[in-house]
């Protein structure tokens, strides 16, 4: 048995859900909500992973591992679902990490508003998160789409946790602007039943 212990709301643990609904791990796991933010870790999740960072993932046979990607490749090794295929390995973890970048400068937007006083929100900061995710989504768009069809893989997973939280906390962004082949997979891989399960409320 598993227990996940994250937020609904965050791109990394999302990406670890659909994850275990796409490798039939889902059945065996225990869901555990904890809020977190750097100045007020949750006691539970600091217990179970010594940063206070979501997601982090129990197991009965070993510690808890946590990183959302660590715990992607141990669900994968599980369930030999081979959402890391040896064949384009590389291009498979490249992808994911892009899509990774783009959560990181999301939810670091977010923070910054959430958890500084208005007077101290530095706006060029805010800005030069945008731009690093919106380099990321150029690049997808013009470079690596191709690499996002064929069978189901980790890469593919954690853009569409990204993509969605774009769309959760920042549509005002309108990330599809411009970029209408990744619009175009985005909206396919959006109603896949795993997607549809974990879709933020």
């Amino acid at each position: 048995m598993f227990t996940l212990y994250g937020s609904d709301a965050s791109p990394f643990v999302r990406t670890v859900r659909v994850t275990l609904i796409e490798t039939g791990l889902d059945r065996r796991t225990e869901r555990r909500e904890v809020g977190t933010n750097p100045m007020e870790p949750d006691s539970t999740l600091t217990a179970a992973n010594p940063l206070g960072k979501i997601p982090a993932l129990g197991r009965d046979d070993g510690p808890t591992l946590y990183d959302s990607r660590v715990i992607c490749r141990y669900l994968d090794a599980q369930s030999g679902a081979g959402l890391y295929p040896q064949s384009r390995l590389w291009e498979v973890l490249t992808l994911e990490a892009t899509a990774h970048g783009i959560m990181e400068a999301a939810v670091g937007m977010v923070y910054e508003g959430r958890f500084r006083p208005a007077e101290k929100v530095h706006e060029p900061w805010i800005e030069g998160q945008w731009q690093k995710a919106a380099r990321a989504l150029d690049s997808i768009d013009s470079l690596w789409v191709s690499h996002l069809s064929g069978k189901l893989t980790g890469a593919q997973i954690a853009l569409g946790a990204a993509l969605g939280y774009l769309d959760l906390r920042h549509a005002g962004r309108d990330w599809r602007a411009g970029r209408p082949a990744l619009a175009a997979w985005e909206r396919d891989f959006a109603e896949r039943a795993s997607m549809v399960a974990t879709r933020p409320a």
